[in-house]
């Protein structure tokens, strides 16, 4: 793949995915993914076969660099329990930045009804890799059920992003935080 080929490709990904997000699935249609991204609808369908193949590839390409992102973020902790808990405040930077629409995954989830389709598979997967990043963060602690706790922390991301996207409440973040902080405790004991 040459670079203009490579860049054209990422124009089109990068697009696709800030409308996504915007707008949700059904709301970005090739029409306005044209003249959004400049590129001619010959020149997209020359790389996806079809609306729903974009939507994929850009979803997947969020999928990994959310994912490094938050890892990257989160593991700034100097111990595993502070790497636990600074989860919440690298989320309650996300949650007070500028455009905050929640969790992409969660939002096109949720326009598709068909648990087969694509979207909602890269859903699932996003959201598994983020508890196996928490469950290898709950497995240095040394504690009795790491899984538990692991699946116990899922709950408060997922609800503290649904929280602060839906009231519009920032501070979800610090609520889940302190619910995190109990659990740890619990766990350590």
């Amino acid at each position: 793949m040459n670079k203009k080929t490579s860049d054209t490709r990422e124009k089109i990904l990068t697009t696709a995915e800030q409308l996504i997000y915007q707008n949700g699935i059904h709301a970005t249609g090739m029409d306005l993914l044209v003249k959004t991204s400049g590129v001619a609808r010959k020149s997209i369908y020359r790389y996806f076969a079809t609306k729903d193949d974009v939507a994929a590839a850009a979803l997947n390409g969020r999928d990994e660099r959310w994912m490094q992102w938050f890892s990257t973020e989160s593991d700034k902790g100097d111990t595993p329990a502070n790497r636990i808990l600074n989860m919440f405040t690298v989320l309650k930077g996300w949650f007070d930045s500028e455009g905050f629409r929640g969790c992409a995954f969660i939002n096109t989830a949720g326009e598709v009804g068909d648990p087969d389709n694509p979207v909602r598979e890269i859903a699932r997967q996003h959201k598994q890799k983020l508890l196996d990043y928490t469950l290898d963060l709950t497995r240095q602690l040394n504690i009795d059920h790491p899984e538990a706790l692991a699946r116990q922390l899922l709950i408060l991301i997922e609800g503290a992003i649904t929280t602060a996207y839906v009231m519009g409440d920032g501070s979800a973040a610090d609520n889940a935080r302190d619910v995190a902080k109990i659990l740890l405790e619990q766990a350590i004991r």
